[in-house]
């Protein structure tokens, strides 16, 4: 096994909570989760402490390089670990390849800390695989963060800070009243 570990950073525009949420979706992360070139099938999904997915990640190109389970794909098990709500999601990563130099289990964890211009994303990778070159799993960790801030830039804007995670209401306002203004106006319009 190896002990080399693989680590990429991104400043997300979103909050802890917002991210946090989106690992407990299957369809989320089989959007955001392949970097760049693959396309992600999740084929089993449980978001619970000691619960686990399975994905499929298809090369797109059908001449690149062999995947580790099959001539275009790559299959990983990967067991939630440990889940610290809007904090960090711990991984035990295991590859399907009979390949040995695939062989073994990767840790990852995902660390979510919170900025005033979002949430700072960290990803670090331990004790990845030899078969998986340094150069190839930096440029897909940064892919998927990429990927990770579209997919929430495209579902929810930014609060700014003081902002609740339900909507625009300052956290020192009433929220009743807030929820009955837009009851009160919608009424008005149909």
């Amino acid at each position: 096994m190896s002990k080399r570990f693989d680590s990429a950073s991104k400043l997300i525009q979103a909050s802890p909570s917002t991210i946090y949420r989106i690992f407990a979706e299957p369809d989320a992360m089989q959007a955001w989760l392949p970097p760049q070139g693959m396309t992600g099938r999740m084929l089993a999904f449980e978001f619970r402490e000691g619960g686990a997915y399975r994905l499929r990640l298809t090369y797109n190109d059908p001449h690149h390089a062999p995947g580790k389970t099959s001539s275009d794909a790559d299959e990983v098990d990967v067991r939630f670990v440990r889940l610290v709500q809007d904090r960090c999601i711990e991984q035990a990563v295991t590859f399907e390849s009979d390949d040995p130099a695939f062989a073994g289990q990767m840790r990852i964890v995902w660390a979510f800390e919170p900025d005033e211009a979002g949430t700072r994303v960290t990803v670090r990778c331990e004790d990845v695989p030899v078969g998986i070159r340094p150069e190839d799993h930096q440029a897909g960790l940064n892919s998927t963060l990429d990927k990770l801030a579209a997919y929430v830039a495209r579902i929810e804007p930014m609060r700014r800070p003081g902002e609740s995670e339900r909507g625009s209401c300052p956290q020192n306002c009433d929220e009743s009243l807030v929820k009955n203004a837009t009851q009160l106006l919608f009424a008005r319009l149909s």
